[in-house]
């Protein structure tokens, strides 16, 4: 079992956990994820390490609620448990030979764009950071981001912030103002980081992004998280997640990604009827 040490609401759909777990803490890099079951009978799911302290021997995820496990999650409590945790997965990122870079973050990806920007910035990276919400009222991470990065630009859907827009307009208004990158790491959802990578192409700056796809085992065993990268095939859990951007077959993920829609739709259903006791 893994204890729940801290835990804080970002929004009302967003979920900060910190969970006691020093030996992931001690070979956690950015980049790398864990896999988690909240019970015994759970599936399977996929976290990024949002933050980890070697120290006090703990690793913090970051949570949209949003199918079964989700919210089964985010009913445990301080001080509650989850059945287990497996990690840390994945290829930690590298950042090496960088002087200047951009994090885009859009969505829940700016769970991930942080500790990003945080390795970055730790690494003596000038670092510009953008990212994007629907709405003012979802945002979050935005004081710990400006604290690494050398510039923030936030951007809203809506506007209600004061700065409408998607990130791409706010990148494409730097590069054209003659802003030179040695690379550019874009976090989101799938349609946002293809159009990070259209535009970056054509100023030629790399472009790396971080490829969260549906897994099981998170070994590679499963192969659910196969992507196309370059015209070869990879595995997001092992291969990844971080890969050249303007190498990824997006349309090929985007059309993966949705091959469950039904089943997500019923077991959130499932879930409900659970929760109100089959009342609807």
């Amino acid at each position: 079992m893994y204890t729940i040490v801290a835990k804080r609401e970002l929004n009302a759909a967003t979920v900060m956990m910190e969970f006691e777990a020093p030996l992931i803490a001690r070979a956690a890099r950015p980049g790398q994820f864990v896999v988690l079951r909240v019970d015994e009978r759970g599936e399977r799911v996929p976290f990024t390490i949002a933050g980890y302290d070697s120290g006090a021997g703990s690793v913090t995820i970051i949570f949209q609620i949003a199918g079964h496990t989700t919210r089964k999650l985010a009913q445990v409590p301080q001080g509650g448990a989850v059945a287990d945790i497996v990690g840390p997965l994945g290829l930690a990122s590298e950042f090496g030979g960088l002087r200047r870079a951009a994090v885009i973050g859009g969505g829940l990806g700016i769970a991930i764009a942080y500790p990003q920007a945080r390795a970055l910035h730790e690494l003596g990276v000038e670092t510009d950071v953008i990212v994007g919400f629907r709405t003012r009222e979802l945002a979050i991470l935005c004081e710990e981001l400006e604290a690494v990065s050398s510039e923030l630009t936030v951007m809203t859907d809506d506007g209600s912030n004061g700065n409408r827009g998607f990130v791409t307009a706010a990148l494409e208004r730097k590069l054209a103002a003659g802003e030179r990158y040695d690379a550019v790491v874009a976090i989101g959802p799938l349609p946002m980081m293809k159009a990070v990578c259209d535009l970056t192409r054509g100023y030629g700056v790399r472009t790396i992004v971080s490829m969260n796809s549906v897994m099981i085992d998170g070994t590679g065993m499963c192969g659910c998280c196969r992507l196309t990268v370059g015209g070869e095939r990879k595995f997001a859990c092992v291969d990844g997640p971080d890969f050249d951007g303007h190498l990824v077959d997006f349309d090929e993920a985007m059309a993966r990604s949705r091959m469950f829609r039904e089943e997500e739709r019923i077991s959130a259903q499932a879930h409900e009827c659970n929760l109100t006791g089959g009342a609807r």
